[in-house]
């Protein structure tokens, strides 16, 4: 099967496209016949970085990377009873850890994927897995966030960012996103009750008392936030995994809830996320799709960091 493996972390000439044996699948797996994927930052910090590399997939090389797949479903393990051959299937594998899913076919746990609806295409269904999970994850299982309340969302126009709004805005929320100016009435569109331009303007001279903040930057942005977040409030990190004593004293000193998420695979989230977009509550932007061979031109894409929603590759 056609397959990209890393020999080591570096440019995207380390991509190396290669013919590769098909997976065996243990009891609990599935073999997916992959449509489309989805690349996000952690796929080009992953490959171009030694110790990411390390601390997501561990040190076994050559390693196939990306996590986030939409498609078929070829073959089942004889533990898995929720799926059969030939469902239409999508999710976050294995992550953190290794995914194998820069590849034709890739052996996944059931327990991290769920049905795609019919009514999604896989590009969309590929899209809405590690962003929409990480969305998921940290406005409702971390944030539980609800009607009424007030919630920032640092580059609402990003991958993350645009799932977040839709999210918040569904379980009754006064949205709150940040994005350059170009972005504004996408942001808007998506659903946010203001915008903000971060080059033009500085979020803390125009918020207060905010329920719940959704760090997707990092840099200076919890110290920033934490002078708008109400007491007893809320915030997420999910770019800073190295929370410094000064954000702590200063969260502690305001009671306000500090905490970095890392995002999980998991299949209840997935299925919850697939019954938002079945209804058309949520839905995924893809700003651009690429072919397999593409693989290097999706990374140095995504790397300039102003991707608008979601970007695509299809096998």
């Amino acid at each position: 099967m056609k397959a990209i493996i890393l020999n080591e972390a570096g440019s995207v000439d380390n991509l190396q496209f290669v013919d590769i044996v098909k997976p065996t699948i243990k009891d609990n797996e599935v073999l997916v016949k992959t449509i489309s994927l989805s690349v996000n930052p952690v796929d080009y910090k992953v490959r171009s970085n030694d110790g990411a590399l390390n601390w997501i997939l561990g040190a076994d090389r050559p390693a196939v990377i990306g996590w986030d797949l939409s498609g078929t479903i070829v073959e089942v393990g004889d533990a898995v009873t929720d799926f059969k051959v030939g469902d239409a299937v999508f999710g976050m594998a294995n992550f953190p850890g290794k995914g194998n899913a820069y590849a034709e076919f890739v052996a996944v746990p059931s327990a991290h994927l769920t049905l795609k609806p019919r009514n999604v295409s896989h590009q969309e269904a590929a899209s809405a897995t590690l962003a929409a999970l990480t969305a998921w994850q940290t406005l409702v299982e971390k944030g539980n966030v609800k009607k009424g309340d007030k919630v920032l969302i640092h580059a609402a126009s990003g991958g993350v960012g645009h799932y977040a709004t839709q999210i918040a805005k569904h379980f009754g929320a006064y949205v709150i996103g940040t994005s350059s100016a170009k972005n504004k009435e996408f942001v808007l569109q998506n659903g946010a009750d203001k915008h903000i331009d971060y080059t033009t303007e500085n979020f803390q001279d125009i918020v207060s008392d905010v329920d719940f903040v959704l760090d997707t930057i990092g840099g200076d942005t919890i110290l920033k936030s934490l002078d708008i977040t109400k007491q007893s409030g809320t915030i997420v990190s999910i770019a800073n995994s190295n929370i410094s004593n000064e954000e702590l004293e200063k969260a502690k000193s305001k009671d306000v809830n500090l905490s970095f998420l890392l995002v999980q695979s998991s299949a209840d989230n997935m299925l919850q996320i697939a019954q938002l977009m079945e209804k058309g509550i949520l839905k995924s932007h893809v700003s651009k799709i690429f072919s397999f061979d593409e693989m290097g031109e999706a990374h140095l894409y995504l790397e300039k960091g102003r991707t608008v929603g979601k970007i695509v590759v299809n096998i």
